[in-house]
């Protein structure tokens, strides 16, 4: 079966852009389709979003951070960039429709799927076989390929590149299905396994992704290679040598510190970051040096107070009262360095300028 690569061109950016007003326009779109396709469609949206929401996750206290612009995954973009933020958005993003297809598929939300029952009675290894329910990843892979691999018409570099971080992202779900096993035996011994493969949280998938971008592999192609076939079958050698579940690159990343509007990049003044607390992960505790520090910012401290209802009463009959209490909490901001002190610096003139009038 094929689509055109519009149709998750339009998921995606729709979707995106205007969750509220997505279902319409997808759905209305997508009329003029394969009638196949029709039933996979909110699936589809449904795992880009997914896809979208854990990539905003995993770069929240990067410089980096999934901007919006960073969303277009066409090659026909003019803004298209081959670094490896661009690889992590093609792998999460095709990693989170083949897992909600493949949820989706287990909870018998599609007529013609249902669990992978293909390998019950199989012995697995030692002491257990396979049965149960295991998730249907090839379903979920086959009709996810057939959605976001469409999207890439071209044959050159990029496209190679692009379709290689698909199948990446489609390779992290399959890599990190857990094995769940229950026990069968007399008086609950636990003679044999019976023992079935379960997608894992998401959050999963999107460890396994970030740590695959941290060692994506930058791929060195010939300048001015261009479409013919010898030129094409270079290119196909090239990523063919490397695993496709790694993720790749063409270009080198900015550092990200600056602003850039061509590109869509914000920059990092502004950011927030953290500084204290308690649980705190790596990059967290490292955000404050890495946002602000690295770029040339200086960290500014801001105290709000936050507003919240709480002491929540329920009073005979039928109204619950609550007291308002008021908490003080500490951020933190990269600014330009001598921003903070000119702030300051203003402050104290203002006060001797007040001491003065008052003495004259």
């Amino acid at each position: 079966m094929f689509v055109h690569w519009e149709t998750f061109y339009y998921i995606f950016i729709l979707m995106t852009h205007m969750r509220s007003y997505c279902c319409w326009s997808v759905n209305n779109f997508l009329m003029t389709g394969p009638k196949a396709y029709l039933i996979y469609s909110s699936s589809v949206a449904a795992g880009a979003q997914t896809g979208i929401e854990e990539c905003k996750h995993q770069f929240a206290w990067d410089r980096w951070n999934c901007p919006e612009r960073a969303l277009q995954l066409s090659t026909h973009s003019s803004l298209r960039s081959a670094n490896r933020e661009a690889a992590f958005v093609h792998a999460i993003s095709s990693a989170g429709v083949m897992y909600t297809l493949t949820r989706n598929c287990s909870l018998g939300d599609f007529d013609n799927c249902g669990c992978d029952d293909s390998r019950n009675g199989q012995r697995g290894g030692h002491g257990w076989l396979w049965g149960g329910c295991s998730d249907n990843v090839g379903f979920g892979e086959a009709i996810s390929k057939q959605f976001v691999d469409a999207l890439e018409t071209g044959q050159d570099a990029r496209a190679a590149m692009n379709l290689h971080n698909n199948e990446a992202g489609r390779k992290a779900v399959k890599g990190t299905m857990q094995k769940t096993c229950k026990c069968h035996g007399v008086s609950g011994s636990c003679t044999t396994q019976t023992c079935w493969l379960q997608l894992p949280e998401f959050r999963e998938v999107g460890n396994y992704l970030k740590e695959k971008y941290h060692r994506a592999v930058k791929v060195d192609l010939l300048r001015g290679a261009g479409n013919s076939a010898a030129s094409r079958g270079a290119i196909a050698e090239t990523f063919s040598s490397i695993s496709r579940k790694e993720l790749v690159h063409l270009e080198d990343s900015p550092d990200y510190c600056l602003e850039n509007r061509t590109l869509g990049l914000p920059g990092t003044e502004g950011r927030e970051c953290l500084k204290k607390g308690k649980g705190l992960s790596k990059s967290e505790r490292r955000s404050c040096k890495r946002l602000c520090g690295e770029c040339g910012l200086a960290v500014e401290e801001r105290k709000t107070e936050l507003v919240s209802s709480c002491n929540c009463k329920f009073h005979w009959c039928c109204a619950v009262k609550c007291e308002q209490c008021r908490k003080t909490v500490t951020k933190y901001f990269c600014v330009k360095k001598g921003g903070q002190w000119g702030r300051n610096e203003s402050a104290t003139s203002r006060r001797k300028n007040l001491r003065l009038r008052k003495r004259h």
